[in-house]
């Protein structure tokens, strides 16, 4: 049984667009791949293969892109290229050429079934996002919408930052692939250019932390220092 590599997989998943070139968004749209990336806390324990299949299936079934029994679905793949995380990528151009949207309450479903993964794993639950801070604590009208709107720029799930930081990160896998030296210089540079968006996220989720931090010092409980996951 002959190995697929990352290149023939990712021909595999654009398929479909290739298949259907006028496919489009009701909006036009041809930006026809999504990206999660599901990350464990750094004390989380080891996931087995098998689980680690279990977590992409519920997650790709929550966001609408399997659908059980639905024979012209959505392609998508699952690549863990490092421990503790698993990217899901997946080709919104149904098999039929029809454009597949995602159901309007996404994030919601991924919310729950987030909670549900970590219930069902034994895993350690995720820290409270930044927009429900926004959304809790007792701070200025002006700053809380303020801080709203910082909080869904570096959003994970639907945030734009994160939308092009994945296609930039999707790009640089094909590019790699390219013979020569000069897609491996190119993917670098896309590399680098993720990275710098990333960081970028985490700059704005900090700035709308602090403006919705309470001007009154109070004592914290015991609790684990906060780290980023998306799922």
């Amino acid at each position: 049984m002959r190995t697929w590599t990352l290149a023939r997989w990712a021909d595999h998943l654009d398929e479909a667009l290739l298949e259907h070139p006028f496919a489009a968004s009701p909006d036009g749209d041809r930006r026809a791949i999504l990206h999660l990336d599901v990350r464990l806390h750094p004390d989380d324990r080891p996931l087995t293969g098998p689980e680690w299949g279990e977590v992409a299936h519920r997650f790709v079934r929550a966001a609408g892109v399997e659908i059980p029994g639905k024979g012209h679905g959505c392609r998508w793949i699952a690549v863990q290229a490092q421990p503790g995380r698993l990217d899901l990528i997946a080709n919104l151009v149904n098999l039929d050429g029809a454009w597949h949207a995602p159901p309007a309450d996404v994030l919601r479903r991924l919310t729950g079934e987030t909670r549900r993964v970590e219930e069902d794993l034994g895993l350690i639950p995720v820290r409270t996002t930044s927009t429900d801070r926004v959304a809790s604590l007792p701070v200025p009208a002006v700053s809380s919408q303020l801080a709203s709107v910082l909080a869904q720029l570096a959003d994970e799930q639907a945030g734009p930052l994160a939308t092009v930081r994945g296609l930039v990160e999707h790009t640089a896998h094909r590019i790699a692939c390219l013979p020569g030296a000069a897609g491996v210089d190119a993917a670098h540079r896309l590399e680098l250019i993720a990275h710098r968006l990333h960081s970028i996220q985490q700059d704005l989720d900090t700035t709308a932390a602090d403006l919705v931090r309470p001007r009154v010092a109070t004592t914290p409980s015991a609790a684990r220092p906060p780290v980023h996951r998306a799922l």
